[in-house]
């Protein structure tokens, strides 16, 4: 599998033209749009740098990877390693969902590891493919060894790749991810003559490089391609007017 997965990145990185040493052209910070979200992050979210997603429970694993995949929708290429068990209990990714992130599946490079450090020693040579613009190594659970973390980062750095880690439950190990998040499902918007609404996801900013934290609810527009701030689920009611007071009698 290890051998396989080199000689794919290689193939890869020889048919995007991209020679060694040449960094993936993209921004090093890719900005949501939102002002309280972007400011929070020092102007948005920063590529060639970790970031961790986690799911707060099992039921809200498939929101969480709805917003990893919302955050890796821009990449050129993108490479997703899961573990073995992972698959076996939440399946492979799904060509509709992955049409609604705008993600072509000729973007999309999978692999299939038996342990945790296998997916970790994958994840860190596919971040130095410079023909990857993001790599999402998927976890059940457990704690991560400090330094392959650390390695991780370093890699991310090294060819501007996006890094993410989306993990099955929240997890209290030390980490020099940039950011850490907590995302579950959120009420979705109303059905549509067309279909269900678009996704809502409950967004938990609980470690941030830059300093601010925040909670905040987001949907996904697969027209823009990109997060906005949900608006209430259910109509707002104005504001009463004025009415001068009567007596009871």
């Amino acid at each position: 599998m290890i051998e396989e997965l080199r000689q794919r990145l290689r193939a890869l990185q020889k048919t995007t033209g991209l020679a060694p040493g040449a960094a993936e052209a993209q921004e090093a910070i890719v900005p949501f749009g939102i002002e309280a979200l972007d400011d929070a992050l020092g102007g948005g979210l920063a590529r060639g740098a970790l970031h961790e997603i986690s799911a707060p429970g099992e039921a809200h694993l498939a929101a969480a990877t709805g917003f990893a995949l919302g955050l890796a929708s821009g990449a050129r290429n993108l490479l997703w390693i899961a573990e073995d068990m992972a698959l076996t209990e939440n399946g492979a990714p799904y060509g509709p969902g992955l049409d609604l992130f705008t993600l072509a599946p000729e973007r999309l490079l999978t692999a299939a590891v038996a342990h945790k450090r296998d997916l970790l020693w994958a994840m860190e040579e596919a971040l130095r493919c410079r023909a990857l613009g993001a790599v999402i190594g998927e976890l059940r659970g457990g704690t991560l060894d400090a330094v392959a973390v650390r390695r991780l980062s370093l890699a991310a750095g090294t060819s501007g790749a996006l890094a993410l880690l989306l993990r099955a439950q929240p997890a209290d190990d030390a980490s020099t991810a940039a950011t850490r998040w907590i995302v579950g499902a959120a009420p979705a918007a109303e059905q549509t003559p067309f279909g269900p609404g678009a996704p809502r996801f409950a967004a938990n900013l609980i470690r941030n490089r830059r300093g601010p934290l925040g909670s905040w609810i987001l949907e996904w527009r697969d027209q823009d391609e990109r997060f906005i701030l949900a608006t209430p689920a259910q109509p707002v009611a104005a504001p009463a007017r004025h009415r001068p007071r009567q007596k009871v009698a």
